[in-house]
């Protein structure tokens, strides 16, 4: 549908006009297709268009004042100071940067979401991007526009390209400023700001323009000295907020940095309603996708009271957990926190009981890399369960991690290979997987074949790995073809010696230039 020209170069307005004639078009075909007068329709229509005739209204006010302000400009007598060095025009919500210099809120705004990062004046590199509010430019303005005869209507509202107004960012102001008031107004203001930041992403990006904001949001929480003082539904609304400031990818490193965010999120998932637990592990999540946050998540104590929530198996968190505790164990040290805060045991027991197997699977995957996880798994029966969820499950991803987790195992441990054999005999599990899988669950099982065939020693396993295997393979293949040359003689002659497990016979029978001499094997010809 086409823009109409009264609200043309204009986002927020055009939003705004095309909800209301989406919702009058409704009440239209209301009113039309009901046989009987509907009364309460009408109204709301008359509502409508009278809502819609204001905003052409605004807009044809803020159009004159604009053509005012040009014509100030075009005849020179505007003050530099004045004119916003981007826009070259008279500067309605001035603002200061990080360099100190004063912008146009609105096209400063453009500047920063295009991905600039510097001040376009001074081309330094911008420390932050908070907008401080220039209160003296404006009123210096406003005093000029007075002496000019120019009247700044206070009808008039001019919106960003995010489609605020002044009158939304006063409100916001206004909001946070109730949260040290009363109780009443505390849970008044949160719950509004709350449902603002849900439905309104731009109202999520004003936390970042002022230092103030998050630690306003926070204070009924700071101020309280126990869990017991806040009430559970204000806890939940501000928890909520924080939960959808962190979804603004510009508030992520802002909001975790805030001294007293990820104490109280901690805090969160260990007493409150579920509901509020919940979403202090959806906020950690999306807080945890910056690498330096998964950092200073960890350190701060964040996994164990995760791995508690999900061991108490809430099904209305435990999605939510999973996610926070698979983001944080990307970093390392992470993973290591979370096998000595007991991830294996309550992972293990939650897939075996077949609860969000896919997102614990990938968890137990990614902790396989610790040998204590590792050691844990065999000692707790996740040689069993993974070979009943490679069985039983259609999900080709599960059935990779499941066999790569076994393979592990099986590596650290030797004595899990009768189980691995009564396995195979009995129902197939790992030649089957080696024959139909894809292509990693394919390495991974033949793999095993490989591994037992070679009856590697346990002190060798940690140096004994299949890419070990496959390149020394690749020198099976191509010494069998040509003989090695004198400078490869001794490299290849090592290889052999090292996996002479692996070969048979027949694989030196073809290979009539490696011979052993005084119990050393040697190149003919080549020594």
């Amino acid at each position: 549908m086409a823009k109409s020209g009264v609200f043309e170069g204009d986002p927020g307005m055009v939003s705004k006009a095309m909800e209301l004639k989406r919702e009058l078009q409704k009440l239209v075909k209301a009113i039309v297709d009901d046989e009987e007068v509907n009364l309460e329709a009408i109204d709301k229509a008359q509502q409508m268009l009278s809502a819609l005739k204001e905003l052409k209204l605004k807009k044809y006010l803020s159009l004159s004042f604009h053509d005012n302000r040009r014509s100030e400009v075009v005849s020179g007598a505007l003050p530099e100071e004045f004119k916003c060095p981007l826009s070259k025009e008279l500067m309605g919500d001035p603002v200061i940067v990080a360099t100190g210099q004063t912008y146009d809120r609105p096209f400063i705004q453009k500047w920063l979401k295009s991905g600039n990062r510097t001040c376009p004046r001074t081309q330094q590199v911008l420390s932050h991007t908070i907008l401080t509010p220039n209160h003296l430019i404006k009123e210096m303005i406003l005093q000029w526009c007075k002496n000019h005869g120019i009247k700044l209507s206070d009808s008039v509202q001019y919106s960003d390209e995010d489609g605020l107004t002044g009158d939304d960012r006063d409100r916001f102001l206004c909001l946070l400023e109730k949260m040290s008031s009363t109780l009443s107004e505390q849970k008044e203001s949160a719950r509004e700001l709350r449902l603002l930041t849900k439905r309104i992403p731009s109202f999520r990006a004003l936390f970042g323009e002022s230092r103030n904001a998050i630690p306003q949001l926070l204070s009924p929480l700071s101020q309280s000295k126990t869990r017991n003082e806040v009430q559970p539904d204000l806890h939940e609304d501000i928890i909520t907020t924080l939960l959808n400031l962190s979804i603004h990818d510009n508030n992520k490193k802002l909001v975790a940095e805030m001294p007293m965010v990820i104490p109280l999120l901690i805090d969160a998932l260990r007493s409150s309603t579920i509901q509020t637990r919940s979403n202090a592990a959806a906020a950690l999540f999306t807080l945890s996708a910056l690498d330096s946050n998964k950092e200073l998540i960890g350190k701060s104590g964040a996994l164990k009271p995760l791995i508690d929530l999900l061991e108490e198996g809430h099904l209305l968190a435990m999605k939510d957990v999973a996610s926070a505790i698979f983001n944080l164990c990307i970093l390392h040290e992470n993973k290591l926190r979370a096998v000595r805060d007991g991830a294996v045991r309550v992972i293990l027991e939650k897939i075996m009981n077949r609860i969000h197997v896919d997102e614990l699977l990938s968890i137990l995957a990614m902790l396989s890399t610790s040998q204590t996880a590792v050691e844990q798994m065999g000692e707790l029966g996740g040689v069993e369960c993974l070979l009943s969820i490679i069985r039983e499950t259609s999900c080709a991803r599960n059935k990779e991690n499941g066999i790569a987790i076994l393979f592990t195992i099986c590596y650290s441990d030797r004595s899990k290979w009768k189980q691995m054999r009564d396995e195979e005999n009995t129902y197939g599990t790992i030649s089957k997987l080696a024959e139909n899988g894809s292509s990693r669950a394919k390495r991974k099982a033949s793999g095993f074949a490989a591994l037992e065939a070679a009856e590697v020693e346990p002190h060798e396993a940690a140096d004994t790995t299949t890419t070990i295997i496959g390149r020394f393979m690749s020198f099976l293949v191509l010494f069998r073809r040509t003989p090695p040359r004198v400078g490869d003689s001794g490299k290849v002659a090592h290889e052999i010696c090292r996996h002479r497990p692996l070969l048979r016979k027949a694989d030196l029978q073809e290979m009539p230039w490696f011979c052993y001499r005084r119990g050393m094997l040697t190149v003919v010809g080549c020594d």
